[in-house]
């Protein structure tokens, strides 16, 4: 799901400084194999806090986390569980509340017939809802129309449909994120489309973190105009939100002169996106604390004044463990989930 945006032109500089890891839900990869038949599916709370294995398997001390829709909901358990691990977290189209707000279709989803080799078509079609959203909507359908084709072939051809009904499932079972959501203290980047079926329920996130968090500068939520799936359909623009939020990490050092501008040493990890005074930061976030979110339609980065030449090739092929960028710029690791 995220290899395009990982080979995205944009991501170069990142891309050549990193550790991209992902991990599937299990059963949940191409070509799996059937779960056993006495499997117990984890939760997402247990899938959550169990990611904290998978860093300690690969020695990984501190992690920036990316997830979409399901993988939004477990990448902030895991925050809240292990929140030392964590430098700061993307949520896209992610939901807190449980799934009381599609109660009219679970009955629908717990009925499926589903063939033991293949997803049925209603089950497709509400798979395509979750993952795309309101993509009639969307302001360039041809294109997304050859995506979503893609990602149908793949449910047909790839996707073993026993251990897909165990996941929505265990989905539509989730409990709630809010109660427990001032746990998460570090940066955290919100962002959903406009059409989005699930924009609503992102911006319900949004404030519930907002109510609950005691610095607020380091929460950001951007709505990008005209696009159902952000990831898909506008992928540089989740690159810029992308690139912006790692600066405000303190890790501008993985930009690799994307954006011409003196960085600041790293400050640790409490260090907030307001402490930098970049121009064109200012008008993409200028409505951060506002209760309307800032919808994200400015001109791409790398038409800026004196900006650099994003094409540059990667050092090392996405899923290698990438070269370091030189003295005084460490790899650094990035751990997103697919839904």
């Amino acid at each position: 799901m995220y290899r395009e945006f990982i080979e995205h032109p944009k991501m170069a500089g990142i891309r050549s400084r990193t550790i991209w890891v992902n991990i599937d839900v299990p059963g949940q990869g191409q070509n799996e194999p059937d779960l056993p038949a006495d499997y117990q599916f984890p939760s997402m709370q247990q899938i959550g806090e169990d990611l904290v294995h998978v860093l300690n398997q690969l020695k990984f001390k501190e992690v920036i986390c990316l997830g979409e829709g399901a993988g939004a909901n477990i990448i902030a358990r895991f925050a809240m569980a292990h929140i030392e691990r964590v430098l700061g977290i993307v949520l896209m189209h992610a939901t807190g509340t449980t799934s009381g707000l599609f109660e009219s279709i679970k009955d629908k989803l717990l009925s499926w017939k589903l063939d033991p080799i293949k997803v049925n078509q209603s089950a497709e079609s509400y798979l395509v809802l979750h993952r795309f959203g309101g993509f009639s909507k969307a302001s360039d359908k041809d294109e997304l129309k050859t995506i979503i084709e893609g990602y149908q072939e793949m449910l047909r051809t790839r996707t073993n449909a026993k251990n897909l009904k165990m996941f929505v499932e265990m989905f539509f079972n989730r409990s709630s994120l809010t109660e427990s959501i001032k746990k998460i203290t570090c940066p955290i980047l919100l962002v959903t489309g406009q059409q989005s079926i699930f924009n609503g329920t992102t911006r319900s996130l949004h404030q519930a973190i907002m109510k609950e968090c005691k610095d607020k500068t380091k929460v950001e939520f951007i709505e990008v105009a005209g696009v159902a799936n952000v990831l898909e359909e506008k992928p540089d623009k989740l690159i810029e939100c992308f690139q912006y939020f790692l600066q405000g990490l303190g890790v501008g050092e993985l930009l690799d002169g994307w954006i011409d501008v003196c960085l600041s040493p790293p400050r640790g990890r409490s260090m907030s996106m307001q402490e930098y005074d970049l121009p064109l930061r200012q008008r993409l976030f200028s409505a951060q604390l506002s209760s309307t979110p800032p919808i994200f339609d400015a001109p791409s980065c790398d038409s800026a004044e004196n900006s650099t030449d994003p094409n540059s090739p990667a050092n090392s092929p996405v899923g290698s463990p990438a070269s370091g960028g030189g003295v005084g710029q460490p790899q650094q690791q990035l751990l997103s989930t697919s839904n």
